[in-house]
């Protein structure tokens, strides 16, 4: 009609700038949760779930295990990331004062402290309420799992000595956790190789905040209980008893004498050795975060794929 004006086209119409500026608001906010629910540490840590699926040879062979093991790594890996942003904004302060720990999103001021309280309470609620629907026996895991950490954070994470068995005992809970919600039979020697190895890697990265920081650096109250030596006493005890566990744990996989025997025992000589590369980190002092540790060393790495070469073959064979 004359007069009129012509309509835009798709390709000539433009998003509103207050939209524009909402939509990158909420991708940064959606970041930031992201970034403070630590996903590389939900890698390293929470795939312990699939250890007593896999250690039982059902993990890949039975299909009534693998679902379960799943539900377990799913619901671990939402209660472990509340658990996350909620110490974040409780040690907000001491965090600040620490070289690495001030770039954490909540730290940085990057997540809100309500927005970050409330991704908290929606993946502890989603959580456990899969892991209730899927079994019973998961969600207690999980609420003990909780508890320990609520009393973490408030009181035992500044106990010397109880602090560190407080943190390891998350690592044990997640290897129970895969064990009841795949309803396979938890092997007791793996389940306590499992606790020594979180300990010495515990006391390393104590350790290590101690040769870095100082134990008056305001980062850990617990540090002023501790001293470099008794560390050192207990991250080098904690790593032989976890090479020795391990050799126990790994000559009752199989009857002795059989051809899977023979790979799980080549296993143990591979475990050792990466105990001892990750302690060569710890013995400089460069320990205090242990997924880059992980994450960045290649040899370490490679032990690692070594490793799982036997004594995978010796599951499958067992």
């Amino acid at each position: 009609m004359p007069g009129s004006q012509p309509r835009p086209s798709p390709a000539t119409t433009t998003v509103p700038a207050p939209v524009r500026r909402r939509t990158v608001e909420r991708s940064r906010l959606l970041r930031a949760v992201v970034r403070g629910c630590r996903p590389r540490q939900a890698v390293t840590k929470n795939l312990l779930v699939l250890t007593a699926p896999a250690i039982g040879g059902h993990l890949l062979s039975d299909r009534a295990v693998l679902p379960g093991a799943l539900v377990a790594l799913v619901t671990f890996c939402a209660v472990s990331a509340a658990v996350y942003l909620a110490n974040d904004v409780r040690d907000v302060d001491s965090d600040r004062c620490h070289p690495v720990k001030c770039r954490r999103p909540i730290a940085s001021g990057e997540l809100p402290i309500r927005t970050a309280l409330a991704a908290s309470s929606a993946l502890a609620v989603g959580g456990l309420a899969l892991a209730l629907w899927w079994a019973p026996g998961l969600a207690a895991v999980l609420v003990t799992y909780l508890s320990v950490q609520v009393a973490y954070s408030f009181h035992l994470k500044h106990v010397p000595g109880l602090d560190m068995l407080t943190v390891a005992s998350g690592f044990v809970l997640r290897v129970v956790a895969g064990g009841v919600a795949a309803a396979v039979e938890l092997s007791v020697p793996f389940v306590a190789v499992v606790g020594l190895a979180a300990l010495f890697m515990i006391a390393g990265k104590r350790y290590s905040e101690m040769r870095e920081l100082g134990a008056s650096a305001g980062t850990r109250r617990s540090l002023a209980g501790y001293s470099l030596r008794w560390l050192r006493v207990v991250w080098v005890l904690a790593a032989s008893t976890a090479a020795l566990g391990y050799s126990v744990a790994a000559t009752g996989l199989a009857p002795t004498g059989t051809s899977a025997f023979l790979w799980s025992m080549a296993s143990v000589p591979l475990f050792a050795a990466g105990v001892l590369r990750y302690a060569a980190h710890v013995r400089v002092g460069a320990a205090g975060a242990p997924e880059a540790v992980i994450f960045g060393d290649r040899v370490l790495q490679g032990l690692g794929a070594l490793w799982l070469v036997p004594l995978s073959v010796a599951i499958v064979l067992a």
